[in-house]
């Protein structure tokens, strides 16, 4: 469980619960921390990965990113498209479709070769939830508001969160 930072929340921040963590407690820039939680990605019935090695991305507003280790990835299950795109805190990524996608509608990405802040997650993937099925510790993530962002809500998460109606300013 991530530890308040001790900055203040802004006033429209939802007070966490126990055992919950409020996204406005993580830091700008992000930080990278390790996860025991069981993370599971499905295509339907069809397993895609399974790690209790995860790595999560933890920024102010946002919820968490789960990077799953190569070796954890079926990866006969995806298949690289052209699309690539740069983060200024991690670097260049690539992106995976569903091989029986004929679309190619990108459903996970990869930092290759990430900056030297982020080594840790160069060969993991992350997935977003709003099009495959992802889940931590058996509970279903709700997706991150917003086409652009791969964050994954679950119970322990108090927000707002960034992707939502009127953040477009955060």
């Amino acid at each position: 469980m991530w530890k308040h930072t001790g900055k203040q929340r802004p006033d429209f921040a939802i007070a966490p619960g126990p055992d919950q963590e409020s996204v406005w407690d993580y830091p700008r820039p992000p930080i990278l921390v390790p996860s025991d939680d069981l993370v599971e990605v499905s295509n339907g019935a069809v397993a895609i990965a399974k790690t209790q090695n995860a790595l999560r991305v933890l920024e102010t507003a946002s919820p968490p990113t789960y990077y799953l280790p190569e070796a954890d990835i079926d990866w006969t299950q995806l298949r690289e498209i052209a699309h690539h795109s740069f983060c200024e805190w991690k670097g260049q990524a690539s992106y995976f479709a569903l091989n029986d996608d004929p679309k190619g509608y990108p459903v996970a990405w990869l930092y290759a070769d990430p900056s030297k802040t982020f080594a840790a997650i160069d060969r993991h993937a992350s997935f977003y939830p709003s099009r495959v099925q992802c889940a931590v510790n058996g509970e279903r993530v709700r997706p991150q508001p917003g086409e652009f962002y791969g964050g994954w809500i679950t119970d322990r998460l108090a927000g707002p969160f960034k992707g939502e109606p009127g953040t477009g300013h955060w």
